[in-house]
């Protein structure tokens, strides 16, 4: 038996527990000193000094590959994939990604970029996390193959080639029987123990019917606590006139004090940051219908919104009694969900993330979302 099967016996044996990662919590002096005792004014202020706490796409490859000419590196690595591309706009396209004016959005491109300066598997993961909020997807089989081939040095048109001879699966909008982010990482752990493309093929196949499973998760999360803010109360018997629509969901709850501007010139990068993809009722009703994928941004943001409380999740039980600080509890919660979807864990160097954490830091007779939108209305004043 391969190595990597046996090792998913042993991690699916061990039960469905939140994985050992989710449990890296804050030093509680540190944050208590430091950070949940700041003012909304104070806690603005910090977002708007610290330079660390706004890192961008190009500066995250910079630091990632300081020895490198990585637009000369990158443009020849298109080229060589598409000698149709026209060098110079090509040139300005690379451009404007380290000058953060325009960064890429596909996830392809990271992946392309990834193999020309060949990137380790955690600096993908990392630089996937700030573009879209979503790390590596293990529960994507093409991404699992690439991932593979990047980690053992090989060619990514390699990689698109044996892509392409091996079955196709289906995305799932059905909430997967193995609801427990453990799955996430038998699939790769698995894909980690491969050593050879017949294994790597083995070990796609393998895993067929847990590919497509992680949007579903994230869709899962975001209904219920939707659904919520639509109808607030317990009871399901409410007539339909007295469920909130989705414009009066973001007046109420949504908007936190978020100013309204398509231009973002004037805003300094921290603002920026922050604002990127906040949600509007356009975008709700997209993914309500299932045309467009969950932000991580939204989810937290619902998160807040809800303080997580009804929900019915397995995670706050199996949290250590010694964890009894709110933030811990929350932060521990939080990263979990984050991680069944296949998202970034929260990250205290990225400014939103930050300001969740902050959110979170609410005292007793304070809620989450009045403390963020407290530091968002002193941000942008």
């Amino acid at each position: 038996m391969c190595t990597w099967m046996e090792n998913e016996k042993s991690m699916t044996s061990s039960g469905s527990e939140i994985p050992p990662v989710a449990y890296r919590a804050l030093d509680d002096a540190l944050w208590q000193s430091r950070y949940a005792d700041m003012t909304p004014c104070e806690a603005a202020r910090f977002l708007r000094e610290k330079p660390h706490i706004s890192r961008s796409f190009g500066e995250t490859l910079r630091r990632m590959c300081p020895d490198v000419n990585i637009i000369a590196t990158l443009r020849a690595f298109f080229l060589e994939l598409d000698p149709t591309l026209k060098p110079r706009s090509l040139t300005k396209k690379l451009q404007n990604w380290l000058a953060d004016r325009n960064p890429p959005t596909s996830r392809e491109e990271l992946y392309k970029c990834a193999f020309a300066l060949q990137l380790r598997e955690e600096q993908l993961d990392y630089l996937l996390a700030i573009t879209d909020g979503y790390g590596i997807q293990y529960r994507d089989g093409r991404e699992v193959v690439l991932v593979w081939f990047l980690r053992v040095g090989r060619q990514y048109r390699e990689a698109c080639a044996f892509f392409e001879t091996l079955p196709p699966y289906e995305p799932t909008e059905e909430f997967p029987v193995e609801s427990d982010s453990v799955v996430t990482h038998i699939v790769q752990d698995s894909f980690q123990r491969v050593m050879s493309l017949d294994e790597l093929r083995v070990c796609y196949e393998h895993n067929l019917h847990r590919f497509g499973t992680q949007h579903a998760r994230a869709y899962h999360y975001f209904e219920n606590y939707l659904e919520r803010l639509i109808q607030p109360t317990s009871s399901k018997l409410l007539p339909e006139e007295r469920k909130y629509s989705i414009r009066t969901v973001m007046d109420t709850y949504l908007e936190l004090k978020m100013p309204y501007t398509r231009s973002r010139t004037k805003l300094t990068p921290v603002q920026r940051l922050i604002k990127q993809n906040w949600p509007n009722e356009t975008a709700i009703k997209d993914i309500r219908a299932h045309n467009a994928d969950v932000p991580r941004k939204l989810l937290m943001l619902l998160y807040v919104v809800t303080e997580n409380e009804g929900y019915d999740e397995p995670y706050a039980d199996d949290i250590p009694d010694s964890f009894d600080n709110r933030v811990h509890d929350h932060w521990l919660i939080l990263n979990a969900i984050l991680i069944d979807c296949g998202m970034a864990r929260l990250d205290v160097q990225n400014a939103f993330d930050w300001l969740v954490l902050y959110a979170l830091g609410a005292r007793e007779e304070e809620a989450m979302s009045e403390r963020m939108e407290a530091v968002i209305s002193e941000l942008y004043e």
